[in-house]
């Protein structure tokens, strides 16, 4: 690519050099802090920053949610918003987003009112993000800043007409590269759908095509081999209730990504207890549920013996009936989701709860031990081709991330010039975060 004909030096290690003709200037010089207070009784859409997008917030009646919205502050289009806090955090991902509608935010993040070309200058700062420049600024244990901290940072200013050349050029190149990030993820979406739908052949057929079937007279479960059985969850799981008296035992939380894990093993931040007495105690290969998420098929085995928390369900399988990652396996089918989710309690969707009593009222289909084990067998031969599949593609994705990211950091630093590149008409394709991927932010507590 291009490069400009004279630069000239920054004194910056990070930026060494800038075309000749931009100027250098205080990020106050090109933005100011914006702090609009929410009115009270005027209700706004609640946003939040996820991988780099201010997104409407989903679920606001479940999770980590204040009791009241006043402390927000309002954001409207064109502003960019900056997660300035808990920078000794790396892997909280992208600390910039550009809101492209009017609503509310946390007022932990600071907001900036550009005053010339927004999607410039969110580009440049999404640069500056990826360069760590924000990080060492802060102080604190958690190295938090905020607009008095940044407000005399340098920023490199091109012409206003450059400006929107930068971004019109950006955005069209952009563009292709997300659409190639959707195929890839729509292939991700595929093979998991595939699998699911294995799964659920398998576990109530087997993985044997030659054997006579039988009615099971459960509508979920459909026909089963005839020398299968359909049992009640009440002969093949028993509900453990031991307390940690101290809280001392290692503690596992609940993650749909991992399973049932050691808090040291998350790569996300959680709302830690400072005590975990009189939590619940699990055993290896016991059979742990989250209450409230049940019928999101959040079931996990214990890996280990530890403590959790006391909202979660503890189950300890009859193995001379079931073996425990069968059981599991059969529960968070995409086939058992709407027997767990018929038999939820609650008034509001994210307080639904499964009592461990509806929850003994369901059939699962049970082969005998033997056929169990080479079910799982089967399933995990499949499962290992699949997801060398999905780390292949996931790696290709995670390249194209990072071409886009270096582009927009060389193109919006001036390191490569496209004042002369003629873009032509193009369909913006914006990268929008993965719905299982959005973060439970503790932040959005006030």
């Amino acid at each position: 690519m291009r490069r400009y004909e004279v630069y000239k030096d920054t004194g910056l290690f990070w930026l060494p050099q800038i075309p000749q003709k931009w100027e250098w200037k205080f990020l106050s010089q090109v933005a100011k802090e914006q702090k609009d207070r929410k009115p009270e009784n005027i209700d706004f859409a609640v946003m939040s920053l996820s991988y780099g997008n201010i997104i409407r917030k989903k679920n606001l009646s479940a999770g980590l949610v204040p009791e009241n919205y006043n402390n927000y502050q309002v954001i409207r289009k064109g502003n960019i918003i900056l997660r300035l806090t808990d920078l000794q955090n790396d892997h909280t991902s992208l600390r910039t987003g550009l809101a492209k509608e009017t609503g509310i935010i946390t007022s932990a993040y600071t907001c900036l009112c550009p005053l010339s070309n927004s999607a410039y200058l969110h580009y440049l700062l999404h640069a500056y993000d990826i360069r760590k420049v924000f990080y060492g600024m802060g102080g604190g244990v958690r190295q938090s800043i905020g607009y008095k901290d940044i407000r005399n940072m340098y920023v490199p200013c091109p012409s206003h007409k450059e400006q929107d050349q930068i971004v019109r050029y950006l955005e069209w190149q952009t563009s292709k590269i997300n659409r190639l990030i959707a195929a890839k993820k729509q292939q991700i979406q595929v093979l998991r759908e595939q699998q699911q739908k294995l799964i659920c052949e398998v576990i109530t057929k087997g993985v044997h095509s030659d054997v006579g079937c039988k009615d099971s007279h459960i509508a979920w479960i459909g026909d089963i081999p005839s020398h299968w059985s359909a049992i009640r969850c009440k002969y093949l799981f028993r509900e453990r209730d031991e307390r940690s008296k101290e809280g001392m035992e290692t503690h596992l939380s609940m993650s749909q990504k991992y399973g049932l894990v050691p808090d040291s093993q998350l790569d996300e931040r959680r709302m830690l207890s400072e005590s975990y007495a009189g939590g619940k105690l699990c055993y290896q290969d016991d059979l742990v549920l989250n209450r409230l998420k049940a019928h999101l098929g959040v079931f996990a085995l214990a890996p280990q013996f530890g403590v959790i928390s006391p909202d979660y369900t503890v189950l300890i399988p009859n193995t001379e009936r079931i073996i425990p990652s069968f059981g599991e396996m059969v529960l968070k089918s995409a086939l058992c989701r709407r027997e767990l989710r018929v038999r939820v309690r609650g008034i509001i969707e994210g307080f639904w709860r499964l009592y461990t009593e509806d929850f003994y009222t369901i059939y699962l289909p049970v082969p005998p031990i033997e056929e169990q084990k080479e079910i799982m067998q089967y399933i995990d031969a499949q499962a290992k081709k699949a997801s060398a599949v999905e780390n292949a593609l996931n790696r290709e994705i995670e390249l194209l991330h990072e071409l886009r990211t270096r582009l927009i950091s060389d193109v919006v630093t001036g390191q490569i010039d496209v004042r002369s590149i003629d873009v032509p008409d193009f369909e913006l394709v914006e990268e929008l975060a993965d719905e299982a991927e959005e973060p439970e932010d503790e932040m959005e507590v006030e």
